[in-house]
């Protein structure tokens, strides 16, 4: 009997780059197959979730308690533009730009 983890299987998409790139590590042997290579880059996911939760934890501790909602606010903010790579004033500029 071998003792494991219990494991599910589940359908992701990635685009198709990622998947001949991953496929080719695998030919190269740099990485065991195109399961594990996920399997690993979830486990590393995780792990790092859980690094910058901990240190957040630890800053919140030493600088008043949980993020208020006007903080958090004002984060998911600043977040939102730079996901999009624009600041108000460079979206104001490109748009008044012509094509």
């Amino acid at each position: 009997m071998v003792f494991g983890m219990a494991t599910t299987k589940v359908t992701i998409t990635l685009p198709d780059e990622q998947i001949q790139t991953i496929r080719e590590l695998v030919a190269a042997g740099k990485a065991d197959s195109l399961s594990g290579f996920i399997k690993h880059a979830v486990e590393v996911g995780l792990f790092d979730v859980a690094g910058w939760r901990a240190m957040l934890d630890d800053a919140l501790q030493e600088t008043g308690g949980p993020v208020t909602h006007e903080e958090r606010k004002w984060a998911d903010g600043l977040l939102q533009r730079a996901d999009t790579g624009m600041d108000k004033g460079r979206d104001r500029r490109r748009k008044n730009r012509a094509a």
